[in-house]
């Protein structure tokens, strides 16, 4: 335990400067979110002092570590006492003064002026510069002491502080070289007394440091921290069961990743990463925020999961990148500024690209991410002009043309000779979408089509515009393309004259329709739905009428199949003089169910239907 001495004539007493009220303001307020993070900074601290012991033992044997080399947390309730102890290399007189005053000796108007007028780049290495991580501790506490015995020296000394006007140094007494800082904690900082709300801070923020962190509770030093840092070793360091450990315990999900990548990047830029695919669909992950949540770390020290490491369409990776070209007590809005981080983000976004690349040579293991996260992935192409196309690569796609997935490559290498446009359609379901109308056409000419049934399809297409040269294009905006492809393989019916059923058709719709024309498109249905010309088709409505999100009224169009028998009726019936306007609804009303919606009137639809059997003499 640490002993001081009682004050003496050799105490000394060094004022700070008038400002200093306005540095740990700016410290506490403008540096630090979370108050825990004082306790961070202090381990972070001891860890490195820890570190240099370690490293100047390599050529002065006197100042070897102990073999149980630690960092300890006492919190002492009754007393309002909380002290972190490590076995370091110390300090001397001289080095207290440095470096717990060196703020307050170089001007702390000079330092806010700084801090306040840097570019948001500059900051992180202008707060490592004046290193003022250890004044976090005053967020917590309204008194500070820090007890230090430098490794080779057999003095101590004691350096006090309220933070306020002056600090104090005398001569102290400690048994072994390190250091203790003793916390007096404020009155509304009772829950940093409580051991198990420090183990959870610890593990939150210092689980991987590379010393043993304890905590004392009930008399006893019970670990803290795992203090195995997976990420820092190399891969064949490291067994399989270590990284499936780590991967639940960081992740909380009972599956096994379904892919694994763990490097470390040298150059301008270095870190380590190990990142994580799972290989099942996080319980409630639809419902979670956009953002990645790859964990931020400083030399081994947990900095944020908010410095959105991955971009929001690769917030499925978890996992931990850990550089030392950040300083430790950065912060989030200065890590959206600093270009080391910009370069972390690229690198590892790149990483993740080429691994995705690689595993889907593996169809049927890509097919089961795919099935996962496919819906995630393709949100880059529509929020990401940087990354737009290597996600249009990656992507996988039901098709009209062939069994389980295909690719935009696959698709571009079976096209028609004649064929320079990618064809898709959109809607709740791939299944519905194969038997749609909607294709009809295009399959009857051996057109392939993409079957888009996730909500992003809806979006995307348009921001890709074109994949490889060719546009993209959806079959339900009314197209007239097939026209270059031919008649049907199948022998096409005899059409109906349409110059008198689609004016009758026109007037018994009014405005509930923006125009009724024959297609082409159709081969065993009787009429289908498609957009007006310019107006949103009718999937990317129904998606933005779910969301609450008003959408301009553009009434569809009607597209009727000349050859089909129903067509022929309908024509006799309008030449001879017969009212239509029924059978007209009905139409309507079928098409609006044929494209996933239902009627905008169900019961007129069920009369309607009801009268139309009683008259027609089918109904028992």
């Amino acid at each position: 335990m640490t002993e001081t001495a009682s004050p003496s004539p050799s105490s000394e007493t060094h004022e700070f400067s008038a400002e200093v009220g306005r540095l740990l303001d700016l410290v506490v307020h403008s540096l630090y979110s979370e108050r825990e993070i004082f306790l961070r900074e202090l381990v972070a601290n001891a860890a490195d002092a820890t570190d240099r012991r370690r490293f100047e033992a390599l050529t002065d044997g006197a100042r070897a570590l102990p073999e149980n080399a630690h960092i300890s947390i006492s919190p002492d309730k009754d007393a309002r006492l909380l002290t972190i102890r490590d076995d370091g290399t110390g300090m001397s007189r001289e080095e207290l003064v440095s470096n717990l005053g060196t703020i307050a000796r170089s001007g702390t108007r000079a330092f806010g002026q700084q801090l306040e007028n840097a570019k948001p780049e500059d900051k992180p290495s202008l707060i490592g510069q004046f290193g003022v991580g250890f004044y976090a501790a005053f967020m917590v506490a309204d008194k500070v002491d820090v007890v230090s015995r430098r490794a080779g020296s057999d003095e101590a000394w004691r350096w006090s502080s309220d933070g306020k006007g002056a600090y104090t140094l005398e001569p102290a007494t400690r048994d072994t070289a390190g250091t203790d800082i003793t916390l007096h904690i404020k009155s509304d900082a009772d829950e940093f007394l409580d051991p198990w709300r420090l183990q959870a801070i610890i593990r939150k923020w210092s689980d991987h440091i590379a010393w043993p962190v304890t905590i004392l509770r009930d008399g006893k030093e019970e670990p803290a921290n795992e203090g195995t840092a997976l990420w820092r070793k190399s891969r064949n360091e490291v067994t399989p069961e270590q990284l499936e450990e780590f991967y639940r315990h960081l992740t909380h999900n009972f599956d096994t990743p379904w892919d694994t990548l763990h490097w470390r990047a040298e150059g301008t830029t270095e870190f380590s990463a190990l990142l994580f695919i799972p290989s099942s669909r996080p319980f409630e992950f639809g419902e979670q925020t956009r953002e990645s949540k790859v964990r931020l770390h400083v030399r081994r020290m947990f900095i944020t999961d908010d410095a959105e490491i991955l971009p929001p369409w690769l917030r499925f990776v978890q996992g931990v990148v850990d550089t030392e070209d950040l300083p430790l007590n950065v912060s989030r809005e200065m890590l959206q500024a600093t270009p080391v981080l910009a370069r972390i983000r690229k690198a590892v976004t790149g990483k993740v690209l080429t691994e995705l690349k690689n595993r889907g040579k593996d169809a049927e293991s890509y097919a089961a991410f795919w099935d996962n996260f496919g819906p995630v992935l393709k949100e880059g192409m529509w929020d990401d002009p940087i990354y737009r196309a290597d996600v249009a690569a990656l992507s996988r796609f039901r098709s009209s043309a062939v069994e389980g997935l295909t690719t935009l490559d696959d698709y571009l290498s079976r096209m028609k000779p004649e064929q320079d446009v990618i064809y898709y359609v959109t809607g709740d379901s791939a299944d519905v979408l194969a038997a749609s109308p909607q294709i009809e056409g295009f399959k009857a000419r051996g057109v392939e089509v993409l079957l888009l049934s996730d909500p992003v399809d809806s979006f995307w297409p348009e921001r890709l515009g074109t994949y490889e040269g060719k546009s993209l294009r959806n079959v339900a905006q009314g197209l007239t393309d097939l026209e270059k492809f031919g008649a049907p393989e199948e022998t096409a019916a005899q059409k109906a004259d349409m110059d008198t059923l689609l004016p009758a058709l026109k007037t018994a719709l009014g405005e509930s329709v923006s125009d009724v024309r024959a297609t082409d498109r159709l081969v065993s249905s009787a009429m289908v739905l498609s957009a007006a010309e310019g107006g949103p088709d009718l999937q990317l409505r129904k998606l933005m009428e779910r969301s609450g999100q008003a959408m301009p009224e553009t009434a569809p169009v009607l597209e009727i199949n000349p050859g089909h028998p129903l067509m022929h009726t309908l024509v006799a019936r309008a030449q001879a003089g017969e009212d239509i306007a029924t059978l007209a609804q009905i139409l309507l009303d079928v098409a609006s169910i044929q494209s996933g919606e239902a009627p905008k009137d169900v019961n007129a639809f069920s009369r309607r239907i009801m009268d139309y059997l009683v008259n027609s003499g089918t109904a028992a």
